[in-house]
């Protein structure tokens, strides 16, 4: 009798646990994929809010830039007045164009000293090459006013005239670690046995420069895309090195803000943002089509 209980418990168990087992699974299995939903639903709503705080003030200002009123405050129809009045205002225009010259001149400079820079610093082995780099990638980390005093001081012990001149050195050192940056860390993936195959089959070591560019071209057009950006963007370094019979863009349009927004300011950032959409689309498109050519 007592064998054939133990068996019969045995029995009882065994059943009890498989039948009881596929139950839990199939429950956990459906409390976890209701957690996953409810998680990508907050997700979205997350991402959504992110891009709704994001967008919607420049949506306002394009929206606005085709009021027919001057006032902000409400839509009173649809109207083109305000960029005939931008394209009539000859101080704005002024404005516009040094910003663009001094933005086009730094993002080659700074492309052409933080390119050199970094290819120079990938091809050397030194002790003192960690320092070196933190140092390269100094401005970055240094508040703008700091930058803009000590450009100021600098400028004025070498008695150079503000204007144009001292707005492009600034510029320019500001915006050498940004393409220091990328070009750095594209050739940090890049693969190094290209070089050597290139020296194996008769290539000399000052043409390398060859084989690297336009690895590393990518790159460099993104890394000039942002310093373009930031020296169109820059006002504190700008205010300190600044001409008095000189000005750009930003320093135009932050006096004009005091006063108030206007549908000029308006109509003008939207330009802007056409123009620096379709640069993105330009320099992207480029940059795809060069990876495809590579492989």
């Amino acid at each position: 009798m007592a064998v054939r209980c133990r068996a019969c418990s045995g029995i009882d168990n065994f059943d009890l646990s498989d039948d009881l087992s596929v139950p839990q699974a199939d429950e956990s299995k459906r409390f976890g994929g209701t957690a996953l939903k409810k998680n990508s639903k907050l997700s979205n709503i997350y991402l959504g809010l992110v891009f709704l705080l994001m967008y919607l003030p420049i949506l306002v200002v394009i929206v606005f830039s085709f009021n027919d009123s001057r006032l902000t405050v409400g839509w009173k129809g649809f109207s083109l007045q305000w960029y005939e009045k931008l394209f009539q205002n000859s101080s704005l225009m002024e404005a516009l164009g040094n910003s663009l010259i001094l933005g086009v001149l730094s993002c080659l400079l700074s492309a052409v000293i933080g390119t050199l820079g970094a290819v120079g610093m990938a091809k050397l082995n030194y002790k003192s090459k960690g320092l070196l780099e933190y140092v390269s990638i100094l401005p970055l980390m240094t508040p703008e006013i700091i930058l803009g005093m000590v450009f100021l001081a600098f400028f004025s012990q070498l008695n150079l005239p503000f204007g144009m001149l001292t707005l492009l050195i600034s510029h320019t050192v500001f915006c050498v670690p940004y393409i220091l940056m990328e070009v750095k860390a594209r050739l940090v993936g890049m693969d190094k046995s290209l070089e050597e195959a290139a020296m194996d089959l008769g290539l000399r070591q000052k043409n390398l420069f060859d084989i690297t560019l336009p690895l590393i071209m990518p790159a460099v057009l993104s890394g000039s895309l942002l310093a373009f950006a930031m020296s169109m963007d820059d006002v504190v370094i700008s205010v300190f090195v600044n001409g008095p019979r000189l000005s750009t863009l930003p320093i135009k349009v932050y006096t004009q803000m005091k006063t108030g927004v206007t549908p000029e300011i308006n109509a003008l950032c939207t330009l802007m943002l056409v123009v620096s959409v379709g640069d993105i689309i330009t320099i992207l498109s480029g940059t795809q089509a060069q990876r495809q050519r590579g492989n």
